[in-house]
C-alpha cells in the first residue's frame, strides 16, 4: 500500500502520517547502516519509541542525540546514577526510567561486544536475511534469533519487534513497498553496499 508524495510518485503508506516522515524515509530508512555508532543510536531510538509513536521519537532526535552523548556508546557505558536522573528531569526526550537505564546497559554490552573483537556492524549484519525481500520467513525469523541473542548477552528493550523496527531502518531488510519510488534507490545501495566482516 502507498501513498502519493508531493512530487506525485507512489511512497510507503506510513509516509502520509506526518510531514516529517518524508526526508527519513526517502533518505535515511531502509538505507543500509555500518557505522557503529549510528547503529547503536537507531536501535536505542527503535527502545525508546516502543509503545509510543515514531513521529514523537523522531522531533525528538537532536535532543535524545545530546542527552545521550552523540549516542557514542563509549561515553555512555561510563553514566552512572547521577547521569541517570539528569536524563529524567530532561523534558527534551522521553523521560522513561527503564528506557534510559535500558541505554546505559545497552552501551556497556556494546563495549563488551566490541572489546570481544566483534565491530557493532559486523554483529549485526550476521543477521541479515539471504533474501532482500522483507517479507520472508527468514527474515522474520532473524529477527526474533537476533532479539534472542542480544537478550542472552544482556542488552534490554531489544524485543522482537523493536529488533524488527531496527532491521528495517538499517537497511538489514528492505521493507519499502514493492511500489514505493525509494525502493530501488535501498536496493541499489544494498547492492554496493559492502558488508562488515
Amino acid at each position: 500500500m502507498t501513498v502519493i508524495g508531493p512530487d506525485a510518485q507512489e511512497r510507503c503508506a506510513w509516509v502520509g502520517g506526518a510531514t516529517e516522515f518524508l526526508p527519513y524515509h526517502d533518505t535515511e530508512w531502509g538505507f543500509p547502516v555500518a557505522d557503529d555508532r549510528q547503529l547503536f543510536e537507531k536501535l536505542s531510538l527503535e527502545s525508546f519509541q516502543s509503545g509510543l509513536s515514531w513521529r514523537t521519537i523522531l522531533a525528538k532526535r537532536e535532543n535524545f542525540r545530546r542527552a545521550f552523548a552523540g549516542f557514542d556508546f563509549h561515553v555512555l557505558s561510563e553514566f552512572g546514577e547521577a547521569e541517570v536522573e539528569s536524563l529524567l528531569g530532561d523534558s527534551g526526550i522521553v523521560r522513561h526510567r527503564g528506557k534510559i537505564e535500558a541505554v546505559v546497559n545497552n552501551a556497556r554490552r556494546a563495549v563488551e561486544l566490541v572489546g570481544d573483537g566483534e565491530g557493532l556492524a559486523n554483529y549485526f549484519w550476521s543477521f541479515e536475511p539471504a533474501a532482500n525481500d522483507a517479507a520472508t520467513p527468514q527474515a522474520a525469523s532473524l529477527s526474533i534469533a537476533l532479539a534472542k541473542d542480544l537478550k542472552a548477552r544482556g542488552w534490554k528493550f531489544v524485543g522482537p519487534t523493536t529488533v524488527w523496527a531496527f532491521m528495517q531502518a538499517t537497511g538489514l531488510v528492505n521493507d519499502h513497498d514493492e511500489d514505493c519510488c525509494i525502493r530501488p534507490l535501498v536496493d541499489a545501495q544494498r547492492f554496493g553496499f559492502v558488508r562488515p566482516k
